[in-house]
């Protein structure tokens, strides 16, 4: 197995004495319940930690903070690790009015897409029948932008968008619901051992 660490980074802020420390980045009411996006990806992170922990794989949550810690810290976190040596990983929830999951690398053939298309197909076989919001113009499944922490990490980086938060049914059944956030970090963990064992 490939000895890496994993550079976890739950997108956005947690809560403050009740108050949600980033602006937007939340569900509408559902049921009435809103979702904050940024505890949503501290929750996967943190049962992420957990079964890396079982798997005996080292990682770190480079932003354990509640407070919205900046995108330049989050990075400036991350690459004070060996390039060669790390994975980074970027946890969020989509919004904009899709369904399904997403993973995004940084534009052109890097390492980065290999590990993309293992994340995808593990997606695939935990969540059978939902959306792989997928650019296959490349010749591969994930999709390209220049995203800040995926284009200024030193390491192979990748992003995770894990259903949408805006869509009423991915929110209430899947992105609230305790089995269905385990089930994310689990084909998340699948695809690291998986990718670390190749």
């Amino acid at each position: 197995m490939k000895s890496k660490t994993i550079l976890l980074d739950a997108g956005h802020g947690g809560m403050i004495n009740g108050v949600y420390q980033t602006a937007g980045k939340r569900s509408p009411e559902y049921c009435g319940r809103v979702l904050y996006e940024g505890e949503f990806n501290r929750a996967i992170v943190r049962r992420i930690e957990e079964l890396l922990e079982i798997e005996g794989i080292p990682y770190v949550n480079i932003a354990p903070e509640a407070k919205d810690i900046s995108l330049e810290t989050r990075i400036a976190r991350a690459n004070k690790y060996p390039a060669d040596q790390s994975i980074y990983v970027s946890v969020h929830a989509n919004a904009g009015g899709g369904r399904g999951w997403e993973v995004w690398t940084s534009p052109g053939q890097t390492e980065s897409d290999v590990i993309a298309t293992v994340v995808a197909e593990e997606f695939v076989k935990m969540f059978r029948g939902h959306n792989l919001r997928k650019d296959t113009t490349d010749g591969d499944i994930d999709k390209e932008s220049k995203f800040y922490v995926l284009v200024k990490t030193k390491m192979p980086a990748i992003l995770t968008e894990n259903f949408f938060m805006d869509n009423p049914d991915e929110c209430i059944n899947i992105l609230t619901k305790r089995r269905q956030r385990d089930k994310i970090a689990e084909f998340h963990v699948k695809a690291i051992k998986r990718y670390l064992s190749a």
